[in-house]
């Protein structure tokens, strides 16, 4: 039986593990965290939305990116520091923008493909996730944005997603809780929302009781592959000891380490980290739980994204980052995110607000790298930036039958 490694265990990390067992594979999951699910795995905006497949790879994207430069509390922040790898990273993002109508509809279909993976995991290996199968309302404030989200929403229905205009006056039939006026949303019955964190240690404790074993506070310090496996180099947190570990292929699902990880095995995998924020506000009291709103929302001015986590808790999340690997909580970052709960749900008590950010790792054509590299038995299954949650149990299972033929069980 063949032995395959994993290198990360966030979603898509665990999610090919899982698609690996399914195919006979003997699995070991490597991650420098003690726990599954500790990084961009862990409080991101909760939603699994083919309605927000389409890319970034627009000249709108580059003309609003320009005009939010100097203010802090803009949808998208770039540190203007010297960065060969941040500035070059934008300008193959920009060289893709020709990419742009493809790679929507491309993602389109791989989103939708997902969800039939995800909730059939989900059902097998008994996870409860707060799964929300309510839709996703996307809102626009002015008939301009409306307009530009026509345009994007007819490549959506081209990759095959059913996604209804509504007007202003049928937002709230379909979320009462929502404050303000509105010109119009699209409305995407089919999206859903849940609880990435307890889904991903949920599959991650049934991996497990299926035979994959984890390895946890392991660093990988190196790797070399030939035609007869691949070496592993690692060693535990706090240790100085190098442990080897022999096994017959490997797929690197390390989210932003990808591309350290890659130059050992001699591919480039573009990846960027682009910081994301989030708040958790926990519900308290049972007037604060009926302000908060049970439809996921998109918000397109202010980009944020909203789930409703079972009945305690209300996810916001949104912003971009470009500041390279640095994890720090930014107040001025996340101010935005309370004040846009205040004001579009009045009613929800703000003072428990747990803040978070987590660094999605971007491909600059954003699209994951999902296959083989250029030696033998090395497969990646990474770079899905904002779409992780949504995508990662279909990419699982395509990189599991592409190792399944070429290192057969």
């Amino acid at each position: 039986m063949s032995h395959i490694a994993v290198i990360g265990a966030g979603i898509t990390g665990v999610t090919t593990a899982y698609a690996l067992i399914e195919k006979g594979h003997t699995v070991t999951v490597f991650d420098r965290h003690r726990y599954a699910a500790m990084e961009t795995s862990y409080a991101n905006g909760g939603q699994l939305s083919a309605s927000n497949a389409e890319v970034w790879n627009h000249w709108s994207t580059v003309i609003k990116g320009l005009g939010w430069l100097f203010r802090r509390d803009a949808p998208l922040s770039l540190n203007l520091a010297p960065s060969w790898h941040k500035y070059s990273w934008l300008a193959e993002f920009v060289g893709n923008i020709p990419n742009y109508r493809a790679n929507t509809i491309a993602t389109t279909r791989l989103a939708i493909e997902a969800r039939q993976h995800l909730l059939a995991m989900a059902e097998k290996a008994g996870i409860d996730f707060n799964v929300e199968q309510r839709g996703i309302l996307h809102i626009y404030h002015s008939e301009k944005d409306f307009e530009t989200a026509a345009k994007a929403n007819a490549l959506l229905q081209e990759g095959g997603l059913t996604r209804t205009a509504v007007a202003a006056d049928q937002i709230r039939g379909i979320e009462p809780a929502l404050q303000g006026s509105y010109f119009g949303g699209f409305f995407t019955p089919s999206d859903f929302t849940g609880d990435i964190h307890k889904f991903t240690r949920g599959l991650m404790a049934y991996c497990e009781r299926m035979g994959v074993k984890f390895v946890g506070d392991a660093d990988v310090s190196n790797m070399a592959a030939s035609g007869d496996g691949v070496d592993i180099g690692w060693s535990r947190a706090g240790e100085t000891q190098l442990h080897k570990t022999h096994v017959d292929g490997v797929v690197i699902c390390a989210g932003v380490a990808s591309r350290r990880l890659a130059a050992m095995l001699g591919d480039r995998v573009n990846i960027y980290p682009v910081k994301g924020y989030s708040i958790t506000v926990e519900l308290d009291d049972e007037d604060t739980r009926a302000a908060a709103p049970w439809v996921s929302l998109l918000d397109d001015k202010a980009k944020i994204v909203t789930s409703r986590l079972g009945a305690n808790r209300f996810r916001v999340a949104g912003t971009a980052e470009f500041n390279g690997a640095n994890r720090d909580i930014r107040a001025d970052r996340v101010q935005p995110l309370i004040d846009w709960t205040r004001k579009l749900f009045p009613g929800i008590n703000t003072s428990r607000v747990i803040p978070w950010s987590g660094l999605r790792p971007m491909m600059p054509d954003m699209m994951p790298r999902v296959g083989p590299g250029r030696k033998p038995r090395v497969f990646y299954n990474t770079g899905h930036g904002h779409l992780g949650w949504t995508l990662s149990a279909a990419t699982a299972q395509i990189v599991a039958d592409q190792v399944s033929v070429a290192v057969p069980v």
